[in-house]
């Protein structure tokens, strides 16, 4: 079951999706406002990768750290390379040591699992062991990781955890809208081709030759595939509300000289 969850854009820090995950988990969509960054990067740019000052960068994250409940050390990201591998998180590593890779799951309470994103889609999973205790998934999913089943990766090591399967749910966060999101026909082609019903995902652009791509009703029929019963989406534009969210393609229409990032989380309350 698919959940459209429309709730007005406000000052808040972060967003919460009512009635996603279980007792001693917590999770967090952040946008763009609420740190220290200026310039492009204003104000909580969350994104190492980025051309921002370092330091300011190290606060916005101690910002969200902090709003999470865990260490600024336990505030963990990825390199994110629009792949589909996810990795189990036993132990926080160091920023500069981080995996490729574009989701990580864990059953450790205290770590926080981050995903840093500008129009590409943020998923939070939770999930229960038999016994009740929780597991818990982020993954970035940009078209390329989405496609390649980066969110099915997710789902395989939350069971490879013991998370009962159909305890797993889902709650795709804040990204690019399909009413945003031109692409060329041929873009299509890939996904028809891995699965037919893809083809619903996919309508005439205003321009000729143009399709608009529904990237996070792909998500969620990726996710409902796999088996995922309760599927979330936060209906917010990131391209489209320029107040409160980074976004790539926005900045590149612009031909801006970066973007800055935001970051989802969830994690296990220590």
């Amino acid at each position: 079951m698919v959940l459209h969850s429309i709730l007005p854009v406000s000052d808040r820090l972060f967003y919460t999706q009512p009635d996603f995950g279980y007792a001693g988990v917590t999770h967090g969509f952040f946008g763009r406002n609420g740190g220290v960054s200026t310039d492009v990067y204003a104000t909580l740019n969350c994104g190492p990768g980025s051309g921002d000052d370092p330091g300011k960068v190290k606060e916005n994250r101690k910002i969200v750290a902090e709003a999470m409940g865990v260490s600024s050390q336990n505030l963990l990201s990825l390199h994110q390379v629009h792949g589909n591998s996810c990795v189990i998180v036993e132990d926080p590593w160091v920023q500069d040591d981080k995996p490729k890779a574009d989701a990580s799951v864990t059953d450790k309470p205290g770590i926080g699992l981050g995903v840093l994103s500008a129009d590409c889609a943020p998923v939070l999973f939770s999930g229960q062991k038999s016994d009740g205790s929780p597991v818990v998934g982020a993954a970035h999913a940009g078209w390329g990781g989405a496609l390649k089943g980066v969110l099915e990766a997710t789902i395989e090591q939350m069971q490879s955890l013991d998370a009962e399967p159909e305890s797993i749910q889902a709650t795709i966060g804040p990204c690019i809208s399909q009413k945003s999101y031109e692409v060329s026909e041929n873009f299509a082609v890939p996904f028809i081709e891995e699965d037919e019903v893809s083809e619903r995902f996919f309508k005439a652009g205003k321009r000729e030759g143009h399709l608009m791509f529904d990237l996070p009703g792909y998500c969620a029929f990726r996710l409902a595939r796999a088996g995922v019963k309760t599927v979330f989406i936060r209906d917010l534009d990131t391209y489209f509300n320029e107040e409160d969210f980074f976004s790539y393609r926005r900045s590149t229409h612009r031909a801006e000289k970066d973007y800055g990032r935001q970051i989802s989380v969830i994690a296990i309350k220590a």
